[in-house]
């Protein structure tokens, strides 16, 4: 079996343990630490008393504190000792009153072995909120007691509260213990490396399946690392030349460098004069019986729309699925048109931008060539017909005296965004990625529809179009138009596809919208 390598052997061992640590820590994480918990801890056990008794523990005794003061002159305070107890909610859920399970009158008992208690002070300086539960109906221990009943206090995660207890006759050191039974849960010791520690941002169970995936990670990437990357499917040596739709050329320019870098030997040429340009230059190519004199010529067409008819020999691929957009010059405060209002305007009916909420402004139509694909979905999506007749070379000035419009034809998309950008009340159209990426315009809505490819197929928005690829017949298997043709439509140039705002037709969604048609 070629898959059983060492290789493999590893990674499928890697990926397993990972998948098992992963579903261990979610069955500890559901079973182990939810459930509730109080935590205690003495974070401090001092003498401030002359006569205090050693402690075996601590080895602390007499003359261990030097006293003045209120301390030195209370005859009381001789054997006295300083207990600072915090007590806190560690667990995973909070604790409420109800899930104190002891008896009706107290919580939680604090007791303190060898000592008694003279005096209380009970503390919250982040949850002040929490001494409320301690009423002026809490009286403390009595004199003498050895132990302090704690009430009923409720406790989200993480809050917490301390004891200040005065104690007398007995060491420092002495054991301090805090009982009680809590319903789900129980209460135990804590530790924190200094007094006031904050609770860690990762559990231990959150840190081991850290350190573990991490482990298993590395592990795959290095073994992925060793591994040369293959070279795409269809490489191919020699020259291709791909033309056609202006719109599609920063697509094929980006996808031409890409593949020319993962084959080496093959030189893509894109070289972009329009939809119906490049159709007439492929149909001439491949009349020539290609390169040679034979055989299909290395050219691809790329075309917004299918070919006008009467080029039987010439063979489709669907790309993808391309959207456009109306382009107004950025000092036009109009952000969505009307199809009426769009057709009324390339008819001459509408020729001022303040008839549609605008600046009292001449509209200027920029369009695009008759060889333009873009300009043909326009007219046939948006429009329903063809444009006015051409009126004026300089976009701005009316040649023709007896033209409704002013409008002006231009050889390529980028010509049109920058004459757009630069002339106020300027009015064209381009390929939706390209407009969006230049500063001094604005796109247009539709019908209050705006052009988005995560909406194609639910907004009906009509300014959109499949993008076809045309050859001479069908090509080699193994030549580099072939090559070159799958990697646009199949292959790696699908990320290219798709980060230009195009929807690639081999994906699921892209598969139905380009069926539609």
């Amino acid at each position: 079996m070629e898959w059983l390598t060492a290789e493999n052997l590893i990674a499928v061992f890697t990926a397993l343990l990972g998948v098992l640590v992963s579903a261990g820590a979610v069955w500890y994480e559901r079973r182990v630490p939810h459930q509730r918990r109080i935590g205690y801890r003495v974070q401090l056990d001092t003498a401030i008393g002359g006569g205090t008794a050693h402690s075996a523990v601590t080895g602390a005794g007499p003359g261990v504190a030097v006293r003045r003061g209120f301390f030195n002159a209370s005859p009381d305070l001789a054997d006295a000792t300083l207990v600072l107890l915090r007590i806190e909610n560690d667990g995973a859920l909070s604790v409420t009153s109800d899930h104190y399970t002891d008896g009706d009158d107290h919580g939680l008992t604090v007791e303190f072995e060898g000592r008694h208690v003279k005096a209380v002070v009970v503390t919250a300086p982040d949850h002040p909120r929490l001494l409320s539960h301690f009423p002026d109906t809490w009286t403390g221990p009595a004199e003498g007691a050895t132990s302090v009943l704690l009430p009923k206090v409720p406790l989200n995660r993480g809050a917490h509260y301390k004891l200040l207890v005065l104690l007398g006759g007995g060491p420092i050191g002495s054991p301090v213990t805090v009982d009680g039974n809590i319903a789900e849960g129980h209460v135990h010791v804590n530790h924190s490396t200094t007094p006031d520690d904050e609770a860690p941002v990762f559990s231990g169970v959150a840190r081991t399946v850290t350190v573990v995936l991490t482990a298993c990670v590395v592990a795959l990437a290095a073994i992925i690392v060793r591994e040369e990357v293959p070279p795409p499917m269809g490489c191919a040596r020699g020259t291709l030349t791909v033309t056609g739709s202006t719109a599609f050329a920063p697509v094929v320019r980006e996808l031409a460098k890409k593949y020319e870098k993962d084959c080496a030997g093959a030189t893509v040429i894109v070289d972009a004069h329009g939809s119906t340009a490049g159709i007439r230059e492929l149909a001439a190519a491949g009349a020539k019986g290609g390169k040679g004199g034979k055989g299909s010529p290395a050219v691809v067409a790329l075309s917004d729309g299918r070919k006008p008819g009467g080029y039987p020999k010439l063979r489709e691929s669907m790309v993808a699925v391309s959207l456009f957009t109306l382009v107004v010059h950025a000092d036009v405060p109009v952000d969505d048109l009307s199809l009426d209002r769009i057709r009324r305007i390339y008819r001459g009916e509408i020729t001022d931008w303040s008839a549609v909420g605008g600046p009292r402004l001449p509209i200027l139509l920029v369009s695009r060539d008759a060889n333009s694909g873009t300009r043909e979905v326009f007219q046939r999506r948006v429009l329903g017909r063809n444009e006015p007749a051409h009126s004026s070379r300089d976009c701005e000035h009316r040649d023709d005296a007896e033209a409704r419009v002013i409008r002006c034809e231009l050889d390529s998309t980028e010509q049109v965004l920058d004459t757009v950008a630069r002339l106020p009340g300027a009015l064209g159209y381009s390929e939706l990625r390209a407009a969006s990426a230049l500063k001094g315009v604005r796109r247009i809505a539709i019908d209050g529809r705006a052009a988005n490819v995560d909406e194609l197929g639910a907004s009906g928005y009509p300014y959109r179009e499949i993008e076809y690829a045309y050859t001479w017949g069908e090509p080699p298997i193994d030549s580099l138009t072939a090559g070159f043709l799958a990697y646009l439509t199949r292959g790696a140039g699908q990320d290219v596809v798709r980060v230009h705002g195009h929807l690639p037709c081999a994906t699921p969604r892209g598969l139905r919208i380009c069926g539609d048609g």
